[in-house]
């Protein structure tokens, strides 16, 4: 069900392009689009959580700062105003392979994708092509051209779900400008122009740039095996296929003007991806035998059958295979118990209350609560409230469902709630992440020929073709000693 987030603004701004000179319009101004990103950042960083490794950080800090010193952020013509603009460039502790842009010099990459990269070229041109989108303001030109239409947002909420008409913004607690710039799409056009910016940018740097379209070859080889079309985030995206030629073409015209493209810095690249933590972590939780644990916080708790876990970094979201009733934990590190945690979301103006008490869930304190409530739409909500104290946290349970269908949804969510329990499975409890261990090849060989035999013991899904697309070559391939191969153990 799509998501709309309504956001009609009155005004636009006329300002400078950092790309042309040219005065256009745009849906926000450049010191509200540095807002808008500041705001939204601490909500990400809380949502997904940045990679616990400073130096893979750093790396990546540097390699940005790099391209944003040749970009037109930061040259001699460019427009006062953005000049002093400081960029940030963070890793996210997420398995998706993405990357994605902020409005005012927010850029993020998730270690799903560095582990999909082979070397320090082709993430220069990643990085380019972020930075591309935030000096072209390609955010804030679609907010102008949607409010000029006068079309309402659709935006997503977390991992692509979409639940029952809530607003993606109000599930990540998103202001709704912040909300509007995350869930933005960038046309074609756009990725066309980033393309050519980041291919810029990482020639001027004197990278070899062409590396860049391998990357976009192993997304074309991730979209072919699942047999699906591209994830949403690419969809208005150019096809790969088409990409991955394109970016060559525009290194051979840099190359043209002059710019030697020579560095690759293979070798560098590949010491800091090693050790890096592959798929999911599953000390940030795991689902095994229909339960959910997370051996971190040491809780665990069931999963009703048939219905998906969805675990981010600030929350667990349970949805039923319809996708129509969804139950939702949070921490709450502002009530002071369990009783007053329910009453925060009780007190929201539109919420009803129709019976609260107090509970126990395995000997620990809890409180209970049922509402309604109703979408901006009109359809009738009614919710489930569920708080418990453990471990000096405040665990908060926002389930809900339509209002016709809470009587056959409502056992379930009970049975989500009153299961939650300490951990105490030492197995569980010590499981540790697959990591990446990036070795040079001491023979050669076919690249099937250096995967371990028991992939299957690992503690992700994860099969022989992820791996070749991971290392951007084929199973049969032939792989020559002293090769840069990575396997996860």
């Amino acid at each position: 069900m799509a998501v709309i987030i309504g956001l009609l603004v009155s005004a636009c701004s006329i300002q400078r392009s950092a790309i042309s000179g040219d005065k256009r319009a745009y849906g926000y101004s450049w010191q509200q689009e540095k807002q808008i990103g500041q705001e939204a950042d601490q909500q990400i960083q809380q949502q997904y959580g940045l990679y616990d490794s400073d130096e893979l950080q750093k790396y990546v800090d540097k390699i940005g700062q790099e391209m944003l010193a040749v970009s037109h952020m930061q040259r001699d013509d460019t427009p006062e105003g953005y000049k002093d603009t400081e960029f940030f460039f963070r890793v996210l502790d997420s398995p998706v392979v993405n990357a994605f842009a902020l409005p005012g010099g927010y850029i993020y990459v998730t270690r799903g994708l560095l582990s999909h990269l082979d070397n320090e070229a082709q993430l220069a041109v990643v990085l380019g092509h972020e930075i591309g989108h935030v000096a072209a303001r390609h955010a804030s030109q679609r907010a102008f051209e949607q409010q000029m239409g006068q079309i309402a947002l659709m935006g997503g909420a977390i991992a692509g779900q979409h639940f029952l008409g809530i607003p993606g913004g109000d599930i990540l607690g998103l202001g709704s400008m912040a909300a509007q710039m995350l869930f933005m799409s960038y046309g074609r056009d756009d990725e066309r122009e980033s393309d050519q910016l980041g291919v810029e940018y990482a020639s001027m740097q004197n990278y070899k740039s062409a590396e860049g379209a391998q990357f976009f070859i192993s997304l074309k080889r991730m979209s072919d095996q699942s047999g699906q079309s591209l994830p949403a985030w690419q969809s208005t995206h150019p096809d790969p296929a088409e990409r991955a030629t394109s970016i060559p073409q525009l290194a051979e015209e840099w190359r043209g003007k002059g710019y030697e493209q020579t560095v690759v810095n293979t070798d560098e690249y590949m010491g800091m991806v090693n050790n890096l933590i592959y798929g999911e972590n599953p000390r940030e939780g795991l689902t095994r035998n229909g339960m959910f644990y997370h051996p971190e916080l040491a809780f665990q708790f069931s999963i009703p059958e048939g219905w998906q876990v969805i675990n981010q970094r600030s929350l667990v979201a349970v949805v039923n295979s319809d996708q129509n009733a969804v139950s939702i934990m949070t921490l709450d590190n502002e009530s002071a118990g369990a009783e007053a945690s329910v009453n925060v979301f009780l007190n929201q103006e539109g919420i009803t209350t129709t019976g609260k008490s107090s509970a126990s869930s395995g000997g620990l304190r809890a409180f209970q609560a049922e509402a309604t409530g109703q979408t901006q739409d009109g359809t009738q909500l009614k919710f489930y409230l569920y708080s418990l104290e453990y471990d000096g946290m405040i665990y908060r349970f926002v389930n809900y469902t339509g209002l016709d269908n809470y009587e056959a949804y409502g056992r379930h969510f009970q049975e989500i709630t009153n299961s939650f329990r300490e951990l105490t499975n030492s197995n569980i409890l010590n499981i540790q992440p697959v990591r990446l261990r990036v070795v040079k090849a001491t023979r050669s060989g076919t690249f099937q020929s250096f995967l371990p035999s028991n992939l299957e013991s690992l503690a992700i899904n994860v099969t022989e073709e992820d791996l070749a697309i991971m290392n951007q070559v084929e199973l049969d391939e032939r792989i020559e000693k002293g090769t840069w191969i990575k396997i996860p153990r």
